[in-house]
């Protein structure tokens, strides 16, 4: 049940709101602030788009998308970049890569396929930071979307923070098609959750970018990537 929600949140965070908030708020933009995965992890993803693709399914990653784990997902005016930057970019002042491990696939029941990401400790926390840090620059008049009547646990989550998958109900993937019709898809989550191997790769730092309707980046507006220390 727990991955049966992401499609909806990232409709209702992308745009599918009221039009009375948005007159109230101005111009807003849905911005992601995500985990930079490491080489091996796009390895992974390049090699699962090409299976994806002799079976005739194009991956986000096929278009161009760049590779990236939502960390915490809003809406924002526009005049709150400069602050909400500066705020990530405090953030990742100083810190090291971590560990990230890819586990299998995952298929909802609108037919998205993520790419599991263990919820490590490290992961949780950096998460949960980002929330802190980006959630006091979001748009607070944001209203949630009408699905969320059917989780209302997660309603105080979405209230606060502008956002259901925060804290404990963080549940970090990549994305790799969205409402996927091609029945190829149920032959290939079949064999793959069989066969693909756990990947190990690191977080490497941290990006901000706005982005469309699946969540995918269209414009990044700043990059922090990690160093390692001596």
């Amino acid at each position: 049940m727990r991955r049966l929600v992401i499609p909806a949140l990232v409709m209702a965070l992308l745009g599918v709101m009221p039009s009375q908030a948005q007159a109230k708020t101005g111009k807003t933009v849905s911005i992601d602030i995500y985990a930079i995965p490491s080489a091996p992890i796009v390895e992974t993803v390049a090699r699962v788009s090409k299976d994806l693709a002799a079976r005739g399914m194009t991956s986000f990653y096929a278009q161009g998308h760049a590779v990236h784990a939502t960390l915490y997902l809003t809406q924002y005016r526009t005049s709150a970049q400069p602050a909400l930057i500066a705020a990530i970019a405090r953030l990742a002042k100083g810190r090291e890569p971590f560990p990230l491990t890819l586990h299998g696939t995952e298929r909802t029941a609108s037919n998205w396929l993520f790419l599991g990401v263990e919820r490590s400790t490290q992961l949780q926390r950096l998460a949960d930071l980002v929330t802190l840090a980006a959630e006091p620059f979001r748009d607070h008049a944001i209203a949630p979307p009408g699905w969320m009547r059917d989780y209302p646990a997660k309603l105080p989550a979405f209230e606060r923070y502008g956002s259901p998958n925060v804290f404990m109900q963080f549940e970090p993937h990549l994305t790799l098609l969205a409402n996927e019709s091609n029945p190829a898809l149920s032959a290939f989550t079949d064999e793959t959750g069989k066969t693909l191997p756990d990947t190990r790769g690191a977080v490497t730092g941290v990006g901000i970018a706005i982005v469309d309707g699946n969540g995918q980046i269209v414009k990044t507006l700043a990059e922090f990537r990690f160093t390692k220390h001596r």
